[in-house]
């Protein structure tokens, strides 16, 4: 199976240490060799790297990071396929316009029957490649495009659309997404196959940090990263099965899990600047910069840094 990352952040930051140990995972350390992709949005719109290789190794991916790009949100996948040759048409993250803003999606899992599935029968968009990943992608656009189509739709509305989504897809097979649409993003944590090869939850994990400049004017960067499994040793937490958050500026500001009879529980909301406040998801932040995490003093802080 794949893995996935995800990061938003108040400001623009790279994401060095965290994208290196997952493109070790992509062919290094790890068996998913068979593609990677990154994305990272800037405004409505995002500079995407695909590869339908490893990323270990990649020359593609070591110029792309000696570039050193930043930016408030990042999605990243690596692939180890189960369903589609080894073409670029097939390696995520997937991206589609709608609203006139690129939307971004990333899976991790298996959907068998979602191509005869009538729920998720391909209508407006369609899928470019093989997989049952993208093909869920635009089933899912589907269903928001009626929101869009009447402006930038409420947070409420979006999220109230992605947890719906997201239930009826588990009913499929481990349904782990990450999904984006350049302002907040959206994660559903499931079940992913472990090293033993049970599959089992959690199928996402959850890391949320703050950072001070070092210089009395620098702005206060906070960051949110969310990977299939932890990526370095700070104390990433696990999502429960089912449930689904959202992130913005860095923050967990809409979280949905699901109770013992299937039903989303009450969504617990968050504002910018209020870590102390939020549930438990965001208890464990790191409040002092480590070492190799700098934020650059001013309103485009460019680095979390190596330690994202």
């Amino acid at each position: 199976m794949c893995e996935l990352l995800a990061m938003s952040a108040r400001y623009p930051t790279n994401l060095h240490v965290s994208m290196d140990e997952l493109a070790r995972h992509g062919g290094g350390s790890g068996p998913h060799r068979d593609g990677w992709g990154v994305a990272y949005v800037q405004d409505r719109d995002a500079l995407i790297v695909r590869e339908p290789d490893a990323a270990h190794g990649s020359r593609q991916l070591a110029f792309l990071q000696a570039r050193d790009p930043t930016s408030t949100i990042v999605l990243a996948h690596v692939r180890r396929a189960t369903q589609g040759a080894l073409l670029l048409r097939n390696t995520q993250p997937f991206n589609r316009e709608l609203g006139g803003r690129l939307h971004l999606f990333a899976h991790n899992g298996m959907l068998p029957g979602i191509e005869s599935d009538r729920r998720f029968r391909a209508g407006w968009y369609r899928p470019i490649g093989d997989t049952d990943s993208e093909h869920a992608f635009c089933a899912l656009l589907d269903r928001m495009r009626p929101l869009w189509d009447r402006g930038e739709p409420s947070l409420d509305d979006r999220m109230s659309a992605v947890v719906a989504f997201a239930a009826e897809l588990r009913q499929l097979g481990p349904a782990n997404f990450i999904y984006t649409d350049a302002d907040v993003v959206f994660a559903h944590g499931h079940r992913r196959r472990t090293d033993a090869g049970t599959i089992e939850p959690p199928g996402l994990h959850v890391l949320c940090r703050r950072c001070r400049g070092d210089h009395e004017a620098s702005l206060e960067q906070e960051v949110a990263l969310v990977a299939s499994v932890p990526l370095t040793d700070a104390p990433w937490r696990p999502l429960d099965e089912g449930q689904v958050i959202a992130l913005r500026e860095g923050h967990v500001i809409r979280s949905v899990a699901v109770t013992a009879a299937n039903r989303p529980s009450e969504i617990v909301s968050a504002p910018p600047g209020s870590h102390e406040q939020t549930s438990g998801l965001e208890s464990a932040i790191a409040q002092n910069a480590t070492s190799d995490a700098r934020t650059a003093a001013g309103p485009t802080a460019r680095s979390f840094g190596a330690g994202s």
